[in-house]
């Protein structure tokens, strides 16, 4: 049965109703200020909820989301929710979660015209460019799709690791550490990549910022 907006707004009341009951006091001291240790860089999809999936409650998680959770140096809403999280919130954590099954990869992946969407698509493609050679060597479809969204995230971290103002975070201090994960939709369990930086020794001389003298 499909539902409405009202069914959103009882949902509210209901949610709000449970709450309080719950932890008497909670929504007066959310609305004092946030204080989130976490950014969330993650995939549109309505399926795929940061707070919901890491059993976690409003406050706790800055989060940006958009298709295929990419890191486009050109999109000023990405960088500007990430200037935010890193240099005002002082986040110590940037997960980029990604999912298996995700449609903008898969979208990617085909030569389908789909409009609009291939402008955004075209950045999912470069990371096929990236690693055609080891994609290409996959014979399994699902195994190659499932690789697909592994290496996407993984691209990600590192574009975010390229970006100057988090270079100037780590000029400074240890954080922000940037983690790559992925969200099965099959069993609810998140994967972690194992792919963290939180410094930029790892980068081509190119993309690495000249710092001032603390």
């Amino acid at each position: 049965m499909s539902k409405s907006a009202k069914d959103l707004l009882d949902g509210n009341k209901k949610w709000v109703e449970e709450t309080n009951l719950l932890k008497p006091g909670f929504f007066n001291e959310l609305a004092q200020n946030q204080s989130p240790e976490f950014l969330w860089i993650g995939c549109s999809d309505s399926r795929v909820p940061a707070s919901d999936i890491t059993n976690t409650l409003p406050g706790a998680i800055f989060v940006q989301r958009n298709i295929a959770n990419m890191v486009v140096h050109t999109d000023a809403n990405l960088l500007s929710v990430v200037n935010y999280a890193v240099k005002i919130l002082k986040v110590k954590h940037i997960i980029v979660c990604g999912h298996y099954g995700c449609g903008g990869v898969a979208a990617a992946m085909s030569n389908q015209n789909f409009g609009f969407l291939d402008n955004w698509l075209m950045h999912i493609k470069d990371v096929y460019r990236l690693h055609e050679e080891e994609l290409d060597d996959i014979e399994n479809d699902d195994q190659r799709f499932d690789r697909y969204v592994e290496l996407n995230i993984i691209e990600q971290v590192h574009n975010l690791s390229k970006v100057s103002f988090i270079q100037e975070e780590w000029h400074e201090g240890e954080f922000p550490y940037i983690h790559g994960w992925v969200y099965s939709l099959q069993n609810g369990k998140i994967k972690d990549l194992n792919v963290t930086v939180n410094n930029s020794h790892e980068l081509d001389d190119i993309y690495r910022y000249k710092q001032k003298k603390k």
